[in-house]
């Protein structure tokens, strides 16, 4: 009972007192990565039909938005997998979403009758996309990322060291 107790008591302390805190930001920027990179891919496939129905934001067309909002969605999706550029990577994917957000929003609520709390309907996924990305934005890249290694790179150069430079990353 003894020896059972005590591995209760290791196995707690190892689930509650270990951190993977970048690995976790590692999976957390694939993750959210690749689900942006989806959208991104599906809007170029469907670049033909959808140039002409696609929202006009900020006074552009629908095509220049459509073609803005592709590049967004791949470049963005790519530099935050990698991790290069991350904490600026996340803003232009932020603002997207909240623009997204507020159509989607728009076109629900113009139709009070049926829209409802319980809705299947997608407009919480921009909400979604922006906190992953506002935590990334807060959290950093962390050390599994090209940034890390360019910054260590820069800071070697002058001849510093990564405590010195660098708080817990």
């Amino acid at each position: 009972m003894r020896k059972l107790t005590h591995h209760i008591e290791s196995l707690f302390i190892r689930c509650t007192g270990y951190t993977y805190s970048n690995l976790a930001r590692l999976f957390m920027r694939l993750f959210v990565g690749i689900m942006f990179l989806q959208f991104g891919i599906r809007h170029l496939m469907t670049f033909s039909t959808l140039r002409y129905t696609f929202p006009s934001v900020l006074g552009w067309s629908s095509e220049t938005s459509l073609i803005v909002m592709i590049t967004i969605e791949l470049v963005c999706s790519l530099f935050i997998m990698v991790g290069f550029l991350t904490r600026l990577a996340v803003i232009p994917p932020v603002i997207s979403m909240i623009i997204a957000e507020y159509y989607l929003l728009h076109d629900l609520l113009s139709d009070v009758f049926t829209y409802s709390i319980s809705s299947t309907q997608p407009g919480y996924l921009p909400i979604m996309f922006i906190g992953i990305f506002l935590f990334l934005l807060l959290a950093g890249p962390g050390k599994i990322s090209l940034d890390y290694f360019i910054s260590i790179f820069l800071i070697s150069q002058h001849g510093k060291d990564e405590s010195e430079e660098l708080d817990e990353v």
